[in-house]
């Protein structure tokens, strides 16, 4: 206990002199003792430039994946960086390891792995039983105590949770053993903050009874954490262990991390009950104070979900925070029921501690702890001074030594890391300046500790009862205004690309094309190709101006997780929307013509105002939205099943659309060369799967767009669809503005239906929902304007180099979230190689499938929730029969519950899905996984190109070859790496698919073109001339198109095609050829790029020569696989020049172009093209496209672009291109992982 004679006193002012004195002698009596040559090497590497990636890559690369093969080519990959450091022979090894692996792998990667093993193994203990003992007995013989930590697989499910329980239980009875360490990540699955209170029940319940068997055993029991979400979960499960009756003898320990602001209040909170406990009688407990273990990961999560940091920002604040604790927790009145363990390797902060305890009489209650293997002599001298010294200890089995691969990454990055005392360890006593250094950062530490300025207390304040940020939304700024530039302005920009500019010396810059033959002049002046797509990310992008994405709610917060148990107590009664859909019923067909005329009658004012005022009522629109969050999520759960998080990200991505269309629509009205010509009347008809993002998001791109809408929602989600009516009604009125402009419309989906969808006032249609129900659409009205975001059968390929823990994790989150409901699923996995064949992987898999919480939506345990409806037809198959040499891996089951009869199905997983199956091909929109095998990437993906749709796909792979070859070939609008592929977010991940995911000539929701398909343009009227005719600085390929038409040319034809010409270099320069990435996470590369479409060029017999040739000239410059029809023919020169391209060009009339079109494609002609781009004057263009769309009987597979074909390369190039958006998780445990980037 403590001596309370001595009185609190503040440190002495020479205490902190004393310390550096102290840690001196400690640093000189250290290099009296002999270095252990392991350390001392890894050391050594870890301070060659080479060293850590090396290390580092060696560790993940090569004693990670399960696949020899997969490890013997990631040894080939790091065997160049073999620091200089090592041993010859050992660089010799590692080289000559990396050269034979490939063709040898069996017996050159385990050789390899045993030495690694050797290099890191001083880091680690075997915990087999039988070594287990004479290893800890060694260890002893210093005199320190040992604190084991046991380390496993990844806790995916309740199935390893309980492994690892019963591994520790093992540990704590063990005679041998008498101190270890447990967290509650590590003995609890699917830890969800939303059920706090749940959590904390069940996580006490799992670990009484081990601390009731440490009470009997005598061993100490530490109580770890990891991350700022953990902090109060673990505080409140060690107090209430800890308030069972049983227990009042019992010390054990809890774990504070000095990096968080909120530690000292943390500590003054356990202190207080720590001190109520003794004074009752109880024992007192023991706080491990550290500096903290996690840092990369905080700062992943804080990224990845737009929240501060939990931790301080700068090293130097963390260590006076420390300092902080270390005051508070070192005065007599608080050891007395509180005992300190001082933690790091820090000597100067551990000197510090000491002799602080030492002036006040309580050095008794303090004990340092340090880490196995780390500066060994170091901890021998901090012993001979303080008695003894307590080691952290991991121990884990040599056949599961991969699962330390998290620990030994944050111990590497210790050891490099300039920022942290490690790193000069094995230099202190030989390198003054190294000493300096570390003296000047503890000195810098006891200073700032006095500092007020200091914050303490969380750094997160995020409160969701509080009123949305009035301000936030007006961040949002105008467009750049249209640049229409003059000739020289327009000529010189063109040029600057094709000489390259300070670009020019960037190798994956835009490059030029290699075109042998091509002539080096034209008329005398120099020029170079420019059309060519960028291979990787070359620029620094902005995203949309002024926009940010809305940050997750953040349930480690006290007041979020009240504002959530308040939501969920209103979900069984809600009635939120009922009145607003209630009035808005539409009986009969003269209330829909009412209703539609009102709507086209409010659309003339609104889709008349600038583009920039319509965006203030989207900004209004975003705060009412954010302002009823917690209603949207009420009636999200109450409605249509959602669980709170479900929900709550729905209400962040309606919130992003209203600010991100604010933004992205003034761009229509600032496009040089073309005028936007917005639809009168929209038609919104949005899903059920998604019942507040997607009915948000078609209601305010329409809006945005200057066009009237008509928002019919899905009967199963009209009460959500009503409330965020009601949002933007509100900002409506705000703005002075009627709210016809948007009528909320419920009505039969029969003869109404029909109605509304062929009604003439009607210009548009936005859908999204099943491929068929697009192809219903354009049955009864073939030549409506439809975009629609269709189906998705989504496969993630699984390769042998993959973490495997990481892709079970994410295949599961990525086919069952949202019940499997959700057109981005993973409905489908193909395992490559080994995979198909690891007992690991399989078991991981199951365990978190199984795992999941099926209930109701207003449990907060719940993780999936009640279908939508009670499944027929193809889902009833696919939950209850199984194919021909199927079998089931986990069988689904129906849960029996009379407020959700027939709705609530555990999760199913199928394997020996065969190709061409029901499961490899149909999408049942359930819970179900199929599982393929695939012999290799290749086979892989031509299995998941196989399906007719393309949204999204998914690969798992540390192999750079894998994902060039993967991005070079899938087939899909949405792609992700080493990540989920759900929760796709606005602008960061735009969403819309390729084949038949989509349909009409739209873009991806969310992203920079969406709002540009949802009207029409036309050219403007007119454009300064140029006083010469040169195509300087023009790809050659398109100067001869143009130079071969010429002769069919006017002046002023001739000019306007040029002026177009130069307005596709600009815009292919600054964004068509660019791979970029605006949101610049960092820890996760969001690339977004564009691939070349096919399209038919079919122009009208009246069509203006220079309109037909500047469609060509956008096809050429898009690299797209295009052909060329016309009734009339081409000038022989015109043609000559296509030919030259391989452009194939038909001379049909239209009746000939209309049955081609619609009929079986003949014998060595080219497929049917995906799009058409009609070129000919409005009213004839209008008169094609009727007769081909009924010739096609509306096809939704067939894509037609009929607007004016205008100059502005911004609007022209579109028909030519897909989007891509590739989302690619760049960091290993919260270390940057650039592994990508020498492919993209």
């Amino acid at each position: 206990m403590s001596d309370t004679s001595v009185a609190p006193q503040a440190p002495t002012s020479d205490l902190a002199e004393r310390a550096i004195a102290l840690a001196e002698r400690w640093v000189a009596e250290s290099a009296e003792v002999a270095v252990d040559p392991a350390a001392e090497r890894l050391a050594g590497v870890l301070k060659d430039p080479n060293g850590l990636p090396f290390t580092l890559g060696f560790v993940d690369g090569v004693m990670r994946p399960e696949s020899l093969t997969a490890a013997a080519s990631n040894l080939q990959r790091v065997a160049p960086l073999v620091p200089s450091f090592l041993p010859w022979y050992l660089r010799a090894a590692v080289h000559a390891g990396g050269a034979v692996a490939p063709m040898l792998p069996s017996p050159v990667v385990p050789i390899a792995r045993r030495v690694l093993r050797e290099m890191v193994g001083h880091l680690i203990v075997d915990a087999r039983p039988d070594k287990l003992g004479p290893a800890l007995q060694t260890l002893r013989e210093s005199g320190a105590r040992l604190n084991l930590n046991l380390l496993g697989e990844a806790v995916l499910g309740e199935s390893e949770a309980l492994r690892r329980l019963e591994g520790i239980h093992e540990l704590v009875r063990r005679d041998d053993v008498d101190y270890v360490s447990v967290k509650v990540s590590a003995i609890a699955s699917h830890l969800s903050m939303w059920a706090f209170d749940e959590i904390v029940e069940r996580v006490v319940e799992r670990l009484r009874p081990l601390y009731l068997s440490a009470a009997e055993d005598g061993t100490f029991l530490n109580l770890d954490m990891e991350e700022y979400r953990d902090l109060d979960l673990t505080m409140a499960v060690f107090m209430r262990v800890l308030d069972d009756p049983r227990l009042r003898d019992l010390e054990a320990g809890i774990v504070l991390q000095a990096y968080l602001p909120d530690a000292l209040p943390a500590l003054q909170s356990l202190t207080a009950w720590a001190r109520e406990r003794v004074a009752a009688g109880g024992a007192r407990i023991k706080i491990r104070l550290v500096k903290g273990a996690n840092l990369a990961m905080e700062h992943v999560d804080a990224v990845m979900h737009d929240w501060p940091s939990a931790p301080y920002e700068t090293k130097l604040d963390t260590d006076a925070n420390y300092v902080r604790c270390l005051d508070e927790a070192l005065r007599p009145e608080n050891t007395e029921a509180v005992r300190i363990g001082v933690a790091g390797h820090n000597l100067f902060h551990i000197a510090y501690a000491w002799l602080l305890a030492g002036e006040r009489g309580v050095q008794r209650d303090v004990e340092v702890e340090m880490l196995l293997g780390m500066a060994q002599g170091q901890v021998q001298a901090v012993a001979r001074e303080i008695g003894h010294v307590l080691l952290y200890v991991p121990v884990v089995r040599p056949d599961e030594f991969d699962v330390a691969i998290s620990y030994l990454v944050r111990r590497l990055e210790e050891n490099a890391s300039s920022e942290n005392f490690l790193s000069a360890a094995f230099d202190l006593a030989f390198d003054r300046a190294m000493f300096v250094r570390e003296r000047d950062r503890f000195t810098a530490s006891v200073t700032r500790a006095a500092d007020r300025m200091l914050i303490t207390g969380p750094r997160r304040h995020q409160d969701r009862t509080a009123t949305p940020d009035e301000g936030e939304p007006a961040t949002t700024t105008d467009a750049a205004p249209a640049a229409d530039l003059d000739e020289a302005g327009l000529t010189q920009v063109v040029l600057g690309i094709a000489g390259g500019g300070a670009a020019a010396a960037d190798p994956d810059e835009t490059r030029p094309a290699e075109l042998p033959g091509r002539p080096s002049l034209f008329g005398g002046d120099a020029f170079v190709e420019t059309a060519v797509f960028s291979s990787r990310e070359t620029v620094v992008s902005q995203g949309a101006p002024g926009f940010r994405n809305t940050a997750d709610t953040d349930p480690a917060l006290p007041a979020n997780r009240a504002w959530a148990r308040s939501i969920l107590s209103r979900v069984a009664t809600s009635t939120a929307g009922d009145a607003a859909i209630a009035a808005a019923r539409i009986g009969t067909e003269s209330e829909l013509e009412a209703v539609v005329g009102r709507v086209a009658s409010a659309a003339d004012a609104w889709g008349s105002m600038p583009a920039g005022d319509r965006a203030g009522v989207l900004l209004r629109a975003a705060r009412a939205l954010e302002a009823r969050r917690g209603e949207l999520i009420e009636v999200a759960a109450s409605e249509t099943g959602k669980t709170l998080a479900e929900a709550d990200v729905e209400v962040s991505e309606a919130v992003d659309f209203a600010r991100y269309y604010a933004s992205t629509a003034r761009e229509l009205d600032s496009v040089s060369g073309a005028v936007f010509v917005p639809s009168r009347v929209t038609v919104v008809t949005p899903p059920w799967n998604f019942p507040v993002a997607i009915p948000a998001g078609g209601a305010l791109a329409a809006l945005a767009a200057g066009s009237g809408v008509v928002f019919k929602p899905a009967p199963q989600a009209r009460r959500c669809a009503a409330v965020v009516a009601e949002a933007i009604w509100e900002a409506l009125d705000e703005a002075g503005i009627g709210r016809e402009v948007l009528a909320l419309v419920d009505l039969d989906e029969g003869g109404l239906g029909r109605q509304l969808m062929t009604h003439p006032a009607v210009d548009r249609v936005i859908l999204t929902g099943s491929f068929e129900t697009a192809a219903l659409f354009r049955s009864w009205r073939p030549d409506l304007a439809l975009q629609a975001e269709t189906s998705g059968k989504n496969a993630m390929i699984v390769m042998p180099s993959a973490d495997l823990d990481l892709a079970a994790s994410d295949l599961v989150r990525s086919a069952f979230g949202h019940a499997g409901q959700k057109c981005s699923a993973a409905s489908l996995a193909i395992l490559v190689g080994p995979v198909a064949r690891s007992q690991r992987f399989s078991r991981q898999l199951v365990d978190a499938a199984t795992s999941l919480r099926v209930g109701s939506p207003d449990d907060p345990l719940t993780e999936i929730g009640p279908l939508v409806e009670a499944p027929s037809g193809k889902l009833e198959w696919a939950l209850t029969t199984l194919d021909e040499d199927e079998a089931w891996l986990v069988e689904p089951r129906e849960l029996v519950d009379e407020r959700y009869p027939g709705r609530l199905w555990t999760p199913g997983i199928r394997t020996g899905v065969k190709p061409g199956s029901r499961v490899h091909l149909e999408e049942f929109f359930g819970p179900v996984l199929g599982v393929m095998h695939a012999r290799s990437l290749e086979h892989a993906i031509e299995l998941q190109n196989a399906v007719d749709y393309g949204l999204t796909a998914g690969l798992y792979t540390q192999n750079p070859d894998d994902l060039a070859l993967w991005l070079d070939r899938v087939e899909a609008g949405n792609l992700y790496v080493n990540r989920g592929t759900t929760g796709a977010i606005v602008q960061r991940q735009p969403f819309g698919g390729w084949k038949r995911s989509s349909v009409g000539g739209g873009a991806k929701a969310g992203g920079p073109n969406h709002l540009i398909g949802l009207g029409s343009w036309r050219p403007t009227a007119g454009a300064a001339t140029s006083s010469t005719l040169h195509l300087k600085g023009l790809d050659s390929s398109i100067t001869d198109v143009i130079e071969a038409a010429q002769p069919a040319l006017g002046y002023e034809a001739f000019e306007w095609l040029r002026r177009a010409a130069l307005s596709d270099a600009v815009a292919w320069n600054r964004t068509f050829g660019k791979v970029v990435d605006v949101s610049h996470l960092g820890v996760e590369r969001n690339l977004f790029r564009y691939r070349p479409a096919t399209v038919e060029i079919r122009s009208t017999t009246d069509a203006a020569p220079q309109a037909l040739v500047r469609a060509i000239i956008a096809a050429v410059r898009a690299g797209s696989s295009f052909t060329v029809s016309t009734p009339a023919g081409l000038a022989a020169t015109v043609r000559s020049a296509l030919t030259a391209l391989d452009v194939p060009v038909f001379v049909e009339s239209d009746e000939q172009w209309y049955a081609r079109m619609s009929g079986p494609a003949a014998e060595e002609a080219p497929a049917r093209a995906d799009r058409v781009r009609l070129v000919g004057p409005p009213a004839r263009v209008q008169e094609v496209r009727t007769a081909l769309v009924a010739a096609i009987e509306g096809d939704p597979d067939l894509a037609v672009y009929a607007d004016e074909v205008t100059q502005a390369g911004r609007i022209e190039l579109l028909p030519f291109l897909r989007e891509q958006a590739i989302s690619i998780t760049a960091h290993r445990f919260g270390n940057p992982d650039h592994w990508s980037e020498s492919v993209i």
